[in-house]
């Protein structure tokens, strides 16, 4: 492993391009979509009518619960579809 201190370090860092708009809006998002995700598992494995029903439509339940848009519940969909089938 190299020996750079923090002084060259950041002096490599500075020299990256910016992070796309993308990845920093979903860095941004993320926290909140995980919170929301943990919420929609929970009330799923609480309330075995509820976790038929989202299993059913994952996509409108995660939009419903607010936790994704249209542009992300798929990706979210099958992270809870996931979680769900493991629970």
């Amino acid at each position: 492993m190299s020996n750079y201190d923090h002084e060259q370090l950041s002096r490599l860092i500075g020299l990256l391009p910016p992070a796309p708009e993308a990845w920093v809006q979903a860095a941004q998002e993320l926290p909140a979509a995980r919170r929301g995700l943990d919420q929609l598992v929970a009330r799923a494995e609480a309330d075995a009518a509820f976790r038929a029903e989202a299993l059913a439509d994952l996509e409108q339940a995660l939009q419903a619960e607010g936790v994704a848009s249209s542009e992300t519940s798929r990706q979210q969909a099958a992270a809870a579809r996931s979680r769900a089938d493991g629970a």
